[in-house]
């Protein structure tokens, strides 16, 4: 009994409160446009504080990989620290830019902060508690990082409605308010999270074999296209997810819901979490946890060749059914964008081993990194260069056209995800036992 509580003391409880913290990057749209406004730019300008969250996540992740491996509580200390101040940060120069409209200093601060300092706080934090929970639930690995990678996914949809909460009722400068307030809420849950997070006992003597082999070594045990094709897997499917994901809300609004925006924005944020934990759940009763991927594609596939095919976003308004399929489409990518993110490590193990797992995750997660600095802007160039903008009846500008174009970049990266599933990433010898 005793064990069974340490699990959830010492593994999952630590994971959900860092998790659930960090996974508030993705609340960055509902309080985006407040800060372009309160600080005197272009919401465009400020946008790219959320690109540099995302690219400095995938790299600190894979700079810091080996700090992880060493000593998770210098890393999980890490990570409160930087996510804390990067969120305090950001609630200076905020203030700092509406007391000084147009101030470069003060996007330039929002950038160091909100971007590269928080960024760091993201990558450390994703990582450190994810190979403990391997450790820890050894018999379902899948489920453990399911549930934690789920955490990351499901903070949009809790912490979304508080922040819209505290911006409506804060007052004047509610938006810095905000950023202070969650700051300290966010110290508080990570740093418990933070003293809570412990490896099994004994976990000490296997790490000792291993050590002194290099990540190039581990990863030189087995083709080194085998990692290529694992890291372009992942890549893609972040890629396309935040291509979709980027447009989703103009997409619901040209299939004519755009009094529902805000409900559908939930349900896709909870396929998303869903995702996360259903599939990498899934994938533990399978012998090769690839196939999860190639279900993920496959599905991806079946339903983006749908919708081009019925010209669903363009033609969706008023057809019960072609918008059932859109919304289908957004929920199935939803789910395997999330899907994808928590069976990498499990993945990543069958192949490498347990030994410097935090470290080739890290790497791995460079993906991330580049998908973010790629996905949403390669959607935005599509849909601003194809079809056109109109009013519809609601007063909203929208370019059908153009979302739908997106379906054709999202379609062929999708194949190529598949193909390389099938003949890039051989089995492990885990699925070959």
């Amino acid at each position: 009994m005793k064990n069974c509580q340490n699990k959830w003391v010492r593994a999952a409880i630590p994971a959900l409160l860092l998790h659930f913290s960090i996974g508030t990057v993705y609340c960055w749209s509902i309080f985006s446009q407040e800060i372009a406004d309160y600080i005197g730019f272009s919401k465009g300008a400020t946008e790219w504080a959320f690109s540099f969250a995302i690219f400095f996540l995938g790299m600190s992740a894979a700079f810091m990989g080996n700090i992880v491996e060493k000593d998770i509580h210098k890393s999980s200390l890490i990570a409160t620290i930087t996510f804390s101040l990067g969120m305090a940060g950001t609630g200076f120069f905020i203030y700092y830019g509406g007391n000084h409209q147009g101030s470069v200093l003060a996007l330039i601060g929002i950038y160091v902060f909100y971007g590269f300092i928080m960024g760091i706080g993201l990558g450390t934090g994703y990582l450190s508690p994810v190979k403990t929970l391997m450790l820890w639930f050894q018999d379902k690995k899948g489920l453990a990082t399911g549930l934690a990678v789920a955490g990351f996914g499901g903070a949009k949809a809790i912490a979304s409605p508080i922040m819209q909460a505290l911006l409506n009722n804060l007052g004047e400068g509610g938006i810095y308010k905000m950023f202070f307030i969650l700051a300290v809420v966010y110290f508080v849950m990570m740093f418990i999270g933070h003293l809570l997070l412990a490896k099994p006992e004994g976990w000490h003597e296997p790490q000792k074999k291993e050590k002194g082999q290099g990540i190039m070594d581990v990863l030189k045990t087995r083709p080194i296209s085998n990692y290529v094709g694992i890291w372009l897997m992942f890549y893609i499917n972040i890629t396309c997810g935040l291509a979709l994901i980027s447009q989703e809300k103009m997409i619901v609004k040209c299939i004519g819901l755009a009094g529902v925006v805000g409900m559908i924005s939930t349900v896709t944020a909870i396929f998303n979490a869903g995702g996360r934990l259903g599939f990498s759940a899934w994938a533990d009763h399978m012998k090769d946890r690839n196939t999860v991927y190639k279900l993920i594609f496959i599905l991806s596939i079946a339903f983006t060749g749908l919708v081009m095919l019925t010209g669903g976003i363009k033609n969706g308004e008023g057809n019960t059914l072609l918008m059932i399929l859109v919304l289908c489409l957004l929920f199935m990518v939803n789910a395997g964008y999330g899907g994808g993110f928590s069976n990498v490590p499990t993945l990543l193990s069958d192949h490498y081993g347990m030994g410097s797992i935090s470290a080739i995750h890290g790497i791995t997660l460079s993906a991330w990194a580049f998908a973010g600095l790629t996905g949403n802007q390669v959607a935005s160039l599509i849909v601003s260069h194809t079809g056109s903008y109109f009013e519809d009846a609601h007063g909203n500008l929208i370019n059908p056209v153009g979302y739908q174009n997106v379906l054709y970049f999202t379609i062929v990266l999708y194949i190529i995800a598949l193909l390389l599933s099938l003949f890039l990433v051989k089995p492990s010898e885990v699925a070959k036992k």
